[in-house]
């Protein structure tokens, strides 16, 4: 069985079995992640922070959308979707190098937050 087979399998076990005993939707409902310390509660803190960030974003994109004009908003929905492109293949080359990895997860979340995190910047100077 190859590495990367046996981990997503391992993975899928620990998901499963959490999954399992806490009889809720979510394993990590409860989850504090100044105390994670295993590698798949860092990997779900950081999609967590990710996911905060990208609703900021969100937020952000629609006020932006809402203000503009009917030509602003064409070029804001492409320029958004471009670099929607950009961000995910970006971030799939920076993590490409720990591909398969019990890491991968974290640091691909980590990249989504940091690259949202600039786009946010970058609409907020945008709206000056």
């Amino acid at each position: 069985m190859n590495t990367r087979i046996a981990s997503a399998v391992a993975l899928s076990f620990i998901a499963s079995h959490a999954h399992a005993a806490s009889g809720s939707g979510d394993p990590f409902k409860g989850l504090d992640c100044k105390k994670a310390v295993v590698q798949i509660e860092l990997n779900q803190c950081a999609n967590r922070e990710y996911e905060s960030w990208d609703a900021k974003l969100n937020a952000l994109y629609g006020a932006r959308l809402k203000d503009a004009g009917a030509k602003e908003q064409m070029l804001l929905r492409a320029a958004e979707r471009s670099w929607i492109s950009y961000r995910d293949n970006e971030c799939a080359y920076e993590t490409s190098d720990s591909e398969g990895g019990s890491i991968q997860p974290m640091e691909y979340s980590n990249c989504l937050t940091a690259k949202t995190r600039a786009r946010i910047e970058e609409l907020k100077t945008q709206g000056n």
